[in-house]
Protein backbone atom coordinates (compact mmCIF):
# COMPACT_ATOMS: atom_id res chain seq x y z
CA UNK A 1 0.00 0.00 0.00
CA UNK A 2 1.42 3.36 -1.03
CA UNK A 3 0.60 6.05 1.52
CA UNK A 4 1.53 9.67 0.83
CA UNK A 5 0.72 13.21 1.88
CA UNK A 6 0.81 14.36 -1.74
CA UNK A 7 -2.28 14.51 -3.95
CA UNK A 8 -0.58 12.68 -6.82
CA UNK A 9 1.67 9.66 -7.21
CA UNK A 10 4.64 10.26 -9.46
CA UNK A 11 4.86 7.52 -12.05
CA UNK A 12 1.28 6.37 -11.43
CA UNK A 13 -2.09 7.31 -12.81
CA UNK A 14 -5.05 7.52 -10.44
CA UNK A 15 -7.60 5.19 -12.00
CA UNK A 16 -10.35 5.52 -9.41
CA UNK A 17 -11.07 7.54 -6.26
CA UNK A 18 -12.69 5.41 -3.57
CA UNK A 19 -13.42 8.04 -0.91
CA UNK A 20 -11.98 9.25 2.35
CA UNK A 21 -10.57 6.75 4.83
CA UNK A 22 -9.72 7.54 8.44
CA UNK A 23 -8.01 6.08 11.45
CA UNK A 24 -8.21 7.30 15.04
CA UNK A 25 -6.50 6.11 18.15
CA UNK A 26 -6.76 7.36 21.71
CA UNK A 27 -4.22 6.17 24.25
CA UNK A 28 -3.88 6.91 27.92
CA UNK A 29 -0.69 7.24 29.86
CA UNK A 30 -0.80 5.71 33.33
CA UNK A 31 0.22 7.46 36.53
CA UNK A 32 3.65 5.76 36.79
CA UNK A 33 4.58 6.80 33.27
CA UNK A 34 3.33 10.33 34.08
CA UNK A 35 5.55 10.48 37.17
CA UNK A 36 8.60 9.31 35.23
CA UNK A 37 7.92 11.75 32.40
CA UNK A 38 7.58 14.54 34.98
CA UNK A 39 11.02 13.72 36.36
CA UNK A 40 12.47 13.78 32.85
CA UNK A 41 10.86 17.17 32.25
CA UNK A 42 12.36 18.55 35.49
CA UNK A 43 15.91 17.36 34.82
CA UNK A 44 15.71 18.04 31.10
CA UNK A 45 15.78 15.80 28.09
CA UNK A 46 13.18 13.99 26.08
CA UNK A 47 10.38 11.88 27.45
CA UNK A 48 10.94 8.49 25.85
CA UNK A 49 7.79 7.17 27.53
CA UNK A 50 5.54 9.67 25.78
CA UNK A 51 7.43 9.30 22.51
CA UNK A 52 6.84 5.53 22.54
CA UNK A 53 3.14 5.97 23.33
CA UNK A 54 2.77 8.54 20.56
CA UNK A 55 4.53 6.26 18.06
CA UNK A 56 2.26 3.36 19.06
CA UNK A 57 -0.85 5.52 18.65
CA UNK A 58 0.33 6.77 15.25
CA UNK A 59 1.00 3.23 14.01
CA UNK A 60 -2.45 2.07 15.15
CA UNK A 61 -4.19 5.00 13.44
CA UNK A 62 -2.32 4.36 10.17
CA UNK A 63 -3.09 0.63 10.40
CA UNK A 64 -6.81 1.34 10.84
CA UNK A 65 -6.84 3.75 7.88
CA UNK A 66 -4.98 1.26 5.68
CA UNK A 67 -7.37 -1.56 6.60
CA UNK A 68 -10.35 0.57 5.55
CA UNK A 69 -8.64 1.40 2.25
CA UNK A 70 -7.98 -2.29 1.58
CA UNK A 71 -11.64 -3.11 2.30
CA UNK A 72 -12.58 -0.61 -0.41
CA UNK A 73 -10.19 -2.21 -2.89
CA UNK A 74 -7.56 0.55 -2.82
CA UNK A 75 -3.87 0.08 -3.43
CA UNK A 76 -2.87 3.61 -2.34
CA UNK A 77 -3.91 6.44 -0.04
CA UNK A 78 -3.16 10.00 -1.12
CA UNK A 79 -3.49 13.40 0.55
CA UNK A 80 -2.85 12.00 4.01
CA UNK A 81 -3.25 14.41 6.93
CA UNK A 82 -2.10 13.61 10.46
CA UNK A 83 -3.41 15.35 13.58
CA UNK A 84 -2.58 15.10 17.29
CA UNK A 85 -4.76 16.17 20.23
CA UNK A 86 -4.43 16.00 24.00
CA UNK A 87 -7.67 14.98 25.70
CA UNK A 88 -9.13 14.19 29.07
CA UNK A 89 -8.99 15.60 32.51
CA UNK A 90 -5.43 16.72 33.24
CA UNK A 91 -4.55 15.97 29.59
CA UNK A 92 -4.09 12.27 30.37
CA UNK A 93 -5.06 11.01 26.92
CA UNK A 94 -3.48 11.43 23.49
CA UNK A 95 -5.44 11.15 20.26
CA UNK A 96 -3.94 10.60 16.84
CA UNK A 97 -6.21 10.92 13.83
CA UNK A 98 -5.21 10.35 10.23
CA UNK A 99 -7.21 10.63 7.03
CA UNK A 100 -6.64 10.47 3.31
CA UNK A 101 -8.25 9.48 0.02
CA UNK A 102 -8.26 5.82 -0.94
CA UNK A 103 -7.47 5.30 -4.63
CA UNK A 104 -6.67 2.68 -7.21
CA UNK A 105 -3.44 3.65 -8.92
CA UNK A 106 -1.75 1.99 -11.87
Amino acid sequence: MIITTTSTLEGYRIKKYLGIVTGETIVGVNVFKDMFAGITDVVGGRSGTYERELERARQLAFQEMEELAIQRGANAIIGVDLDYEVLGEKNGMMMVSVNGTAVIAE
